[in-house]
């Protein structure tokens, strides 16, 4: 996705308000619309991606697999296939994401001052490859890094550091639980 595409201003209800650019979006803490997914393991790891030290919101910490901002015109399936193909080189057959939740959530980025509002679609897809074989987006990305999903309920102080704080919240602990379940 290009940072310069604009993107929908949404009511709480989730109807088209108006649009303006990302940066200011997040600059004003506008409500907008994106979408992860979380791929994960047959043997249950999460693969987590390690964003880029100069990304406008939590540089270089650990985030969901693929992340991206519905554009203008996109729905939240479409916004994932694409996101799943920029940020890891991978074509996923849109019936194979499966829907886990859509929700409100407002981070705010104290090192950089902005504010992601967003109703988020969340999906999850069962990865059979190596961690190794995704492709990283460049620039976007840094890397990938699989963490048992067990694991992530018992995290030192240290290894918390490594997240974007609320993806080690009690909120994502229980979405986590619910991709377990789908073993």
């Amino acid at each position: 996705m290009t940072s310069q595409a604009n993107l929908n201003i949404i009511s709480e209800d989730g109807k088209v308000i108006g649009e303006d650019s990302r940066e200011h979006i997040h600059k004003q803490g506008l409500l907008h619309q994106e979408v992860h997914v979380w791929f994960f393991t047959p043997d249950m790891q999460l693969i987590f991606q390690h964003r880029a030290k100069d990304k406008d919101t939590f540089p270089d910490l650990l985030d969901a697999t693929v992340g991206g901002h519905v554009e203008k015109g996109d729905s939240y399936v479409s916004t994932a296939v694409k996101e799943c193909y920029e940020e890891t080189g991978l074509v996923i057959d849109p019936a194979t994401l499966i829907h886990i939740e859509t929700h409100h959530h407002t981070s705010f980025d104290a090192l950089r001052g902005r504010t992601n509002h967003v109703l988020r679609a969340t999906f999850a897809y069962r990865y059979t490859g190596r961690t190794i074989d995704l492709r990283i987006e460049e620039g976007k990305g840094i890397g990938f890094e699989a963490w048992p999903i067990e694991k992530l309920f018992h995290l030192t102080d240290t290894d918390r550091q490594q997240f974007i704080p609320f993806l080690v919240s009690p909120e994502m602990l229980k979405l986590y639980k619910r991709i377990e379940e789908l073993r």
